[in-house]
């Protein structure tokens, strides 16, 4: 497949997210799902394609004045652009990543899973996602027929709209899935609930119902897998989150749907997708449009220039400059980088020991002169550090800034998909071992790894395993963890998970987060999480 590399437009996403900020209604309270756009935006029909890209813009851009501005009141842009909390909250909150600067806001209680409902990360995060959905409702009530009809908008201009509002319906669904998958309920609305109403809440029986029984039904409106602009979700994107709640219902909603899984990655493989010519191509400078297209079912889009934010590629190429080596040019910011901000635990440097992964291209840790424990978060000369992301082209050259970079995060990519079937093979759900064994081995080529694995070696623990070394730093750790029933509780126990230097078990309502305090004074029909 060659994907369409003319990206969604940044200036669009400029020009739209502008329109939002610029009412005065969108300084809202988290989980209001209040109109946010005004009747004269439309009567220029170009608005409505606007208006899409800044439903988009919401996943990468915190505000209109700069990547410190934040269009949400009472929230810092700093703890609430979705893609870093999302990491934070997915990643940090697991065995792969700390943080060094424990002072900034949320992120100590986060990675040493002492968390409370108080916390400024998962304020973020929720309020973020309910305004992606706010957003999306909006747009869904702006372009009825009968809104339409009265603006006498063009043939054209409707025939483009039909994929919109698919888009804008699978937004939804991409947002009512993390808040299932991290809150286990959420304030719900859609289109057709009135503004400026108390919002009823659903649990997650109710939200998986209805994310799976929207991305059905959109399917026949989006565009084909593929064939979408670069950054414009498709049907490949509505298929690969089926394929996240269909391996991961047993978690949500107490029943098997692995057979449903496997089933939506065959899909997804036959789909046009192919693996990126390498690895580190996914996560450098150009990924919009080297070998990288392919492999990207969804990305996050960065802008080093236009869309400045502290988003997570911009975070984690600068954090993982490491405090000794000051290798900042290498990955294309400035030679101190964040000073040392990011490392990685234990558990994740020794995946990567022994004779089996030193040549592999995914192994990017940094170990010379460093210990591999971290008995002192504080101490940025401790620990490994990695190079995963970097501020560079396939050609070498450096981003357009030195501090904001142009690497866009790869929310769903296709390796995914290759762990998933074998995964959902091994948990009864179909196919055969022998294609799962060829997905994997696919990884490994990739990676230059020559030690490939047989029907032998294909086992829910090795599959956990390889997830973390193909996919680790991208927002999928906590997830995989609570599926094996390995986060809570004390099976399994990681550097400083529950506050111990070498981790110690942590009990079970920590699976899900807390409601934020903030929220549940916005809507009385929220109640708190058990535990919290």
């Amino acid at each position: 497949m060659k994907r369409k590399m003319k990206q969604i437009s940044v200036l669009s996403f400029l020009m739209l997210f502008a329109v939002f900020s610029c009412e005065d209604d969108l300084n809202i309270t988290p989980n209001d799902d209040e109109s946010i756009l005004s009747s004269e935006l439309f009567e220029n029909e170009s608005a409505y394609e606007q208006v899409i890209a800044g439903v988009y813009a919401n996943l990468a851009l915190t505000g209109t004045e700069g990547p410190t501005s934040s269009n949400i009141q009472g929230i810092d842009a700093g703890t609430s652009q979705f893609g870093r909390v999302l990491l934070y909250m997915q990643t940090l909150s697991a065995d792969q990543m700390i943080w060094s600067y424990e002072n900034d806001a949320g992120t100590r209680e986060i990675q040493r899973n002492t968390w409370t409902a108080q916390n400024p990360l998962i304020l973020g995060m929720f309020s973020r996602t309910q305004l992606t959905i706010a957003f999306a409702n909006d747009f869904l009530r702006e372009t009825t027929d009968a809104k339409l009809d009265s603006r006498n908008v063009s043939q054209g201009t409707r025939d483009n709209i039909v994929a919109f509002r698919a888009e804008a319906r699978l937004l939804r669904a991409l947002s009512y899935y993390y808040m299932m998958d991290l809150f286990g309920k959420a304030n719900f609305a859609t289109e057709e609930d009135e503004l400026n109403t108390i919002l009823p809440v659903a649990e997650r029986a109710e939200l998986f119902e209805f994310i799976e029984s929207e991305l059905i039904a959109i399917q026949p409106n989006l565009i084909p897998a593929g064939d979408n602009q670069y950054g414009r979700a498709d049907r490949g994107v509505a298929k690969m989150i089926l394929a996240k709640i269909y391996l991961n219902a047993q978690v949500y909603v107490g029943s098997d749907r692995y057979t449903d899984c496997l089933t939506v990655c065959e899909e997804l493989l036959n789909s046009g997708y192919s693996l990126a010519d390498s690895y580190r191509h996914n996560f450098l400078a150009d990924n919009n449009t080297n070998s990288a297209i392919n492999e990207i079912i969804f990305p996050i889009v960065s802008d080093g220039f236009t869309t400045q934010n502290f988003g997570p590629t911009t975070v984690m190429v600068n954090g993982s400059v490491g405090s000794l080596e000051a290798n900042g040019e290498e990955v294309g910011v400035e030679p101190a980088g964040w000073g040392g901000a990011l490392r990685v635990r234990r558990e994740f440097a020794e995946l990567w020991q022994g004779g089996n992964f030193i040549d592999d291209d995914r192994n990017t840790i940094i170990s010379e002169d460093r210990n591999i424990g971290i008995t002192d978060i504080a101490d940025r000369d401790s620990g490994f550090i990695i190079q995963k992301y970097a501020n560079v082209t396939t050609t070498g050259a450096s981003g357009i800034d030195q501090v904001f970079v142009d690497v866009d995060f790869p929310l769903f990519r296709l390796a995914d998909v290759h762990l998933m079937y074998a995964e959902a093979h091994l948990r009864g759900g179909g196919g055969s071992a022998s294609t799962a064994v060829e997905l994997v081995n696919a990884l490994r080529i990739r990676a230059n790894n020559p030690n490939l694995i047989s029907t032998n070696d294909l086992t829910l623990p090795f599959i956990l395993d390889e997830r973390s070394r193909e996919l680790h730093w991208e927002a999928h750790r906590r997830q995989d963890l609570i599926r094996y029933g390995l986060y809570t509780g004390g099976n399994y126990n990681w550097a400083w998970k529950g506050n111990g230097s070498n981790g110690i078990a942590i009990p079970a309502n920590l699976d899900i987060y807390p409601i934020p305090n903030l929220s549940l004074s916005s809507n009385p029909n929220l109640t708190q999480n058990p535990g919290y």
